[in-house]
């Protein structure tokens, strides 16, 4: 096809395999295309879409020609279409000179994005906004085709060898060049007046026919990264948006939103007001896009640790070093390290408390280990001792000391309210333990404490600009930026510019987390206690399996309570999982924060793990009030963790309770009615024999009344008047219609024919014999009711 032919059909080719943006096109659905489940389509997608592929060798071809594609503002992260729709143009570079009015006068703004952008735009932001189609079968997302793709774009266009392959030409001898400067369409007031790309310095003043080839590198390194995490990352409320501007910039917005506000609204408040509500948008992350994210990181980290060591004179790097090794040296503090932060704030703000939060977790496990993305190998050794983190990463911990310390405390309030008994929650908290229980970390992070708590003994107008972000006021290449050569300043600099000048910093290694930590601790041994019950009533259950488990039903249900736990299902192999992991996890946990054995022991005494009296574990912590029990903080924590329970028992009236699966259901009914009408029948003579003082009295109201049942069990918090009443004499035949006691009747009639004994002589044997049981029972039981079994 001609080249102009190709243009026509660029953006419908673009949404035919990304799918559009409102969904209506749904494209190939690469986030749930498998090689498993789909080898042919699988294989053709990762052809045609690869980076030396047919698709973007089209994308070269248009480049050259410096094609132009409109992509709607209204489609981008919540914060960034707010801020251009605002006329306030966002920080990152990729949004300068792109923004246009509709050239054919409809509504709304549009970025001018030339042809590689616009793929990598869709390609990007389809990982948010495309939905998956149902399937059925199982998605792995880390074996999808999007997946893949992902990761052969990121080894492609950041390389942690060699240089990013040339872009196919169609000129020979001639370059795809790089984008031109573009004057704007419509006037901002930007957030990033005085920032400079990396690739500026390089090509700012070179022809674009005839762009150096190190600047047409960097450029399409620089781009991808930055669709990538503005796609992925960019999604916060307001004023985390407005924590990530510098103080002039957030006048200059004042001022304007005011101004907006005066002469089309008259009222600011509800300018505030709607300025808020178009900032604030629902972002909750897929497991998926947090796996993406993490693909992302750990390949930055490679990719910035393949950086060649610096020579030993400073004039010859300022002279030698390429445009990708100096992207290597500021990729992280300059593109990721600030909106990954919130990313990850908001994730262990919102997230479930459940077991996905893994994905989580492993993602910030990731980003904290730069070392084991290194490309040098640790020595080889005999015995598998944990590596120690080298003296050459302190630098990279102190300045990403938040991302340690805050983080921390952040999945310590997540931890203290999950069920520690559960494997995967288990799981995360010996992950966590073990990663900073590495030798030297802790000692590391202590050490950018102590830097961060410095006093500051510096001038003032100096102090104000090296604490201002690295992204704001300039490039990190930038020859004018100032040197910031102190450890102390570094560290001070990175907290205030993630968190603002007045940001109260919370010690990490100081007494109120260190109460966290035993907190967390004291909820370690609780759940190693309660795993622990719970492994010993599985064994108990199993033991006591009998004859009677043939049919059916058990000890539990045959006197109508419930003793379960939901966790009985996960078995003795997860129970002994969870055990493991809990130990090493708590022996971590004294690694780092230096906690003594005394300290442990008095923790197992307060773990409120004691048996009572009857060997079983005590109730929930409550108080007594007119109406009963009532549960306390502690005590709904120590319910929804499964740490204590209440025994359940039925409480109503036994003739009403719910017929159960050891019953006949035709049986209990005939029986309540043969049993109401001798109720209804002899009700007063059954209430004069039972209020006779002498044996007979006894008698009948060992066999008509119901004992006092809040004597017997320990009730769950309930209204008194309910678990109080006290029933009249009556006759109760239920205990007839249990498959147990038509069974028993039946071995007996069955061994009473071997002697031969008939049915009646059988029965009157039967009477009488329960009628000296009753006798004897009596005179030392009265209390004791029976049939409740």
């Amino acid at each position: 096809l001609a080249l102009k032919e190709l243009h026509g059909i660029f953006q419908w080719l673009v949404e035919s395999i990304f799918g559009s943006l409102d969904g209506i096109i749904v494209g190939w659905n690469l986030r749930c295309l498998q090689g498993r489940t789909n080898p042919n389509e699988y294989s053709v997608a990762l052809d045609f879409l690869d980076p030396s592929g047919p698709m973007m060798k089209l994308v070269y071809k248009l480049q050259a020609e410096e094609y132009r594609y409109d992509f709607p503002v209204s489609y981008l992260p919540g914060p960034v279409k707010a801020s251009i729709q605002e006329q306030v143009l966002p920080e990152c570079s990729l949004y300068h000179n792109k923004v246009q009015f509709p050239s054919s006068g409809g509504l709304g703004l549009n970025l001018a994005l030339n042809p590689f952008e616009y793929y990598m735009f869709y390609f990007a932001i389809s990982l948010i906004t495309q939905k998956n189609s149902p399937v059925t079968h199982h998605v792995s997302p880390s074996n999808s085709a999007y997946f893949i793709l992902v990761d052969t774009y990121l080894k492609c266009f950041l390389p942690t060898e060699g240089s990013v392959l040339p872009p196919p030409s169609s000129n020979p001898g001639g370059a795809i060049p790089s984008p031109t400067p573009r004057s704007p369409a419509v006037p901002f007031s930007s957030y990033g007046m005085h920032h400079t790309s990396l690739l500026k310095r390089h090509i700012a003043h070179q022809p674009s026919v005839n762009a150096d080839p190190a600047s047409q590198e960097i450029w399409r390194s620089e781009t991808l990264l930055q669709i990538f995490v503005e796609m992925w990352l960019h999604h916060y409320s307001l004023e985390m948006y407005q924590k990530m501007q510098s103080p002039h910039v957030k006048l200059e917005v004042l001022h304007y939103r005011l101004s907006i506000s005066s002469k089309h609204h008259g009222s600011p408040a509800q300018s505030s007001y709607q300025a808020l509500h178009a900032y604030q948008e629902s972002f909750k992350p897929t497991e998926e896009h947090v796996l993406v994210v993490r693909l992302l990181v750990k390949h930055l980290h490679a990719f910035s640790n393949s950086l060649k060591p610096e020579p030993l004179s400073p004039s010859a790097h300022s002279h030698t070093a390429s445009p990708l090794e100096e992207f290597k040296r500021v990729v992280i503090p300059r593109f990721v390290q600030e909106k990954l932060y919130i990313f990850l704030q908001h994730c262990f703000g919102h997230w479930p408390l459940d077991a996905s939060f893994r994905a989580v977790l492993e993602m910030w496990l990731s980003y904290l280990q730069p070392w084991r993305y290194a490309p040098e190998k640790p020595p080889q050794s005999t015995e598998p001792l944990p590596r120690s983190v080298p003296e050459k990463w302190a630098s990279f911990i102190q300045e990403n000391l938040l991302m340690y310390t805050k983080l921390f405390v952040g999945f310590l309030n997540r931890a203290l309210r999950t069920d520690l008994v559960s494997p995967k929650n288990a799981l995360m908290v010996f992950r966590v333990a073990k990663v900073f229980a590495q030798p030297n970390l802790a000692e590391m992070i202590l050490k950018g404490e102590q830097l961060f708590l410095e006093p500051e003994l510096v001038i003032p107008h100096r102090q104000h600009r090296l604490f201002m972000s690295p992204t704001l006021g300039g490039s990190f290449l930038s020859s004018r930026s100032p040197a910031v050569t102190d450890a102390s300043f570094k560290v001070k600099s990175h907290v205030y510019s993630l968190e603002g000048q007045d940001f109260q910093y919370k010690q990490m290694f100081g007494t109120e987390v260190r109460n966290l930590v035993l907190k967390l601790a004291q909820l370690i041994c609780q759940a190693q206690q309660t795993a622990k019950s719970i492994s010993d009533h599985s064994a108990e259950t199993m033991a006591s399996q009998s004859f009677f488990s043939w049919f059916r039903f058990t000890p539990s249900e045959v006197n109508g309570s419930y003793t379960g736990n939901d966790l009985d299902e996960i078995g003795q192999d997860s129970i002994k999982k969870t055990d493991e992991y809990l130990e090493k996890a708590l022996e971590y946990l004294c690694q780092i924060f230096k906690l003594s054995e005394a300290q442990l022991t008095q923790m197992m005494l307060k773990c409120g793990t004691a048996q009572d009296e009857n060997g079983k574990k005590q109730l929930p912590d409550c108080i007594a009030s007119e109406n009963g029990l009532i549960l306390t903080p502690l005590g709904r924590y120590q319910i929804i963790n499964g740490l204590r329970r209440f025994e359940l028992q039925y409480q109503g009236d036994a003739e009403l309770q719910p017929i159960r699966s050891y019953e006949n259901a035709a049986l209990v009914r005939a029986l309540f009615r043969l049993s109401s009408v001798l109720n209804q029948r002899f009700a007063d003579q059954m209430e004069m024999l039972c209020s006779r003082d002498d044996f007979v009295g006894r008698l009948c109201r060992y066999h008509l009344t119901n004992p006092q049942l809040v004597q017997k069990i320990r009730y769950s918090p309930v209204v008194r008047d309910r678990t109080s009443q006290n029933w009249r004499p009556r006759i109760s035949l239920r205990f007839l219609a249990s498959y147990r006691t038509l069974i028993s009747l039946l071995m007996i009639y069955f061994l009473a024919s071997w002697f031969y004994v008939g049915p009646v002589g059988c029965t009157f044997i039967i009477l009488i014999g329960y009628f000296l049981y009753a006798v004897i029972m009596t005179f030392f039981f009265e209390g004791w009711k029976p049939h409740e079994h």
